[in-house]
């Protein structure tokens, strides 16, 4: 029966539950409820993607992915109390998810992949840069966006499944650049309002997703 449990992905569905009710709830409702628990149920989407990976996968590369699900989960959770944290927490994160991508490496990419995954990352800075209108936010977001462009580009170049990884990767960096453009020439507009969640949640839900898929097909070609 716990077996049973445990391939039935209960954490994968709680992820689910929780990633898709902040948003009905907390993003369009906006209740009036305490902040922790705003927090915590905010956390827990991205933070059963961890405890799923932990449990799906085992070894170095399950333990990578579960550590940039969790360094995502707090910073969500950070980014509530504190901008700078929270990115803080993310930007590590980012870290340990390039790590991982460079440890599977697409053999031989094809050249228009290749051309787009080195475009990617001065494109999503210039961007970032460009987009808020207090000037001093600036730097700020493009050294940040560096690393979220950095590991997107890593993602589309690993050997993880291109549209559901590097797609989920690409979804994380539309996200954070509908946040900044919310203090640009978004700021009086409901866009960010509507997509920086969904684009989020569904971004880090692919990724989680594609890398343990991935990983576990590979462990049982090996150990049929």
């Amino acid at each position: 029966m716990k077996r049973a449990f445990i391939d039935s992905r209960p954490y994968l569905l709680l992820s689910l539950l929780f990633g898709i009710s902040y948003f009905f709830f907390f993003v369009l409702r906006e209740p009036e409820v305490p902040d922790p628990l705003k927090m915590l149920w905010k956390g827990a989407g991205v933070g059963f993607l961890a405890v799923y990976a932990l449990h799906r996968i085992r070894g170095f590369d399950g333990r990578l992915i579960a550590t940039v699900m969790a360094f995502g989960a707090l910073g969500d959770i950070l980014i509530e109390l504190d901008l700078i944290l929270g990115a803080f927490s993310f930007l590590i994160g980012h870290c340990f998810a390039i790590l991982l991508y460079l440890r599977h490496r697409r053999p031989k990419p094809a050249l228009s992949q290749m051309m787009f995954a080195i475009l990617l990352v001065p494109v999503s800075v210039f961007v970032a840069w460009s987009l808020p209108f207090d000037r001093s936010a600036a730097s700020g977001f493009a050294i940040y966006t560096t690393f979220l462009a950095v590991m997107a580009a890593t993602a589309w170049l690993s050997d993880f499944p291109r549209y559901r990884v590097g797609v989920g990767a690409l979804l994380f960096i539309i996200s954070d650049l509908f946040i900044f453009s919310s203090v640009g020439f978004l700021q009086d507009s409901a866009i960010p309002y509507w997509t920086i969640w969904p684009f989020y949640y569904f971004g880090q839900f692919l990724i989680a997703t594609g890398v343990v898929r991935a990983l576990r097909d590979r462990m049982a070609a090996v150990n049929p």
